[in-house]
């Protein structure tokens, strides 16, 4: 059985002393309400990463997580955060590939590579971001993109390390666009990612790994969408800034 897998991204929001808060709420409301089935991840600015582990080190089922690390293990590259640094704050899960990187940053599909080699080395579980925009959908070439995107930043891996990474599908073209992608589109997706995991590396490894969707969950929503039989989870962008909604998304299995 696949991995439940509800991840938070904070994104470039809270104070220390809010993320601290807000991390204490979920923990607490976790102890109380969240199954064991289910893993919640909070992926947090750098600097509340280990306050936070501190908090969630109190309950088995919910985790920290970066946004981002570097391809290179040390150096001269200032405001970067290694994977050593990510590890040495208590963190277990990293976002690498989120569309707002590759697109303020240009982190190219060679980069990530290498970055989700570094983190399966460091024993970092990846939460690998892909995605297609509002004018690569118009085109119809949303498959074939993401697709792309895959082989040139997962397809030099083994099966064994393919099987540690999480992947979250984001509808960019539906974020913030005023445009809604339904349910079936989100399925629809999601079974394309899954396919072309199985061409490569076989369809048993493809049916073990988690598949979220990050295409703006709710608590409204997320029932129908965590029912489809290829969505795994989600990743949560907003709605992970507001401890209740983020509990019930995770409830919503």
């Amino acid at each position: 059985m696949r991995k439940k897998v509800i991840a938070g991204n904070w994104k470039m929001n809270l104070t220390l002393e809010e993320g601290v808060s807000l991390a204490s709420e979920v923990v607490n409301i976790a102890k109380d309400e969240l199954t064991s089935d289910v893993t919640m991840v909070l992926c947090t600015p750098a600097i509340h990463m280990a306050a936070v582990s501190k908090l969630t080190a109190e309950v088995a089922n919910v985790h920290v997580g970066a946004q981002n690390i570097s391809e290179h293990e040390s150096g001269a590259y200032t405001g970067d955060i290694s994977a050593d640094m990510a590890l040495s704050t208590g963190a277990e899960f990293v976002i690498i590939g989120h569309s707002e990187r590759r697109e303020y940053h240009f982190e190219t599909n060679a980069q990530l590579a290498a970055r989700v080699e570094l983190a399966l080395a460091k024993g970092l579980t990846p939460l690998f971001c892909c995605g297609e925009s509002l004018e690569t959908r118009e085109a119809g070439d949303h498959v074939s993109f993401v697709t792309k995107q895959l082989e040139e930043s997962l397809y030099q891996l083994s099966a064994e390390q393919m099987e540690k990474v999480v992947i979250a599908y984001e509808p960019i073209w539906a974020i913030g666009t005023g445009v809604t992608a339904s349910t079936e589109q989100a399925q629809e997706m999601h079974k394309s990612i899954r396919e072309a995991l199985a061409s490569k590396f076989g369809a048993e490894v493809a049916e073990k790994i988690s598949i979220l969707y990050g295409g703006s969950m709710k608590p409204g929503n997320a029932p129908e969408l965590l029912a489809q039989p290829d969505v795994d989870g989600g990743l949560i962008g907003g709605a992970s800034l507001k401890s209740r909604d983020f509990i019930d998304i995770a409830k919503s299995y």
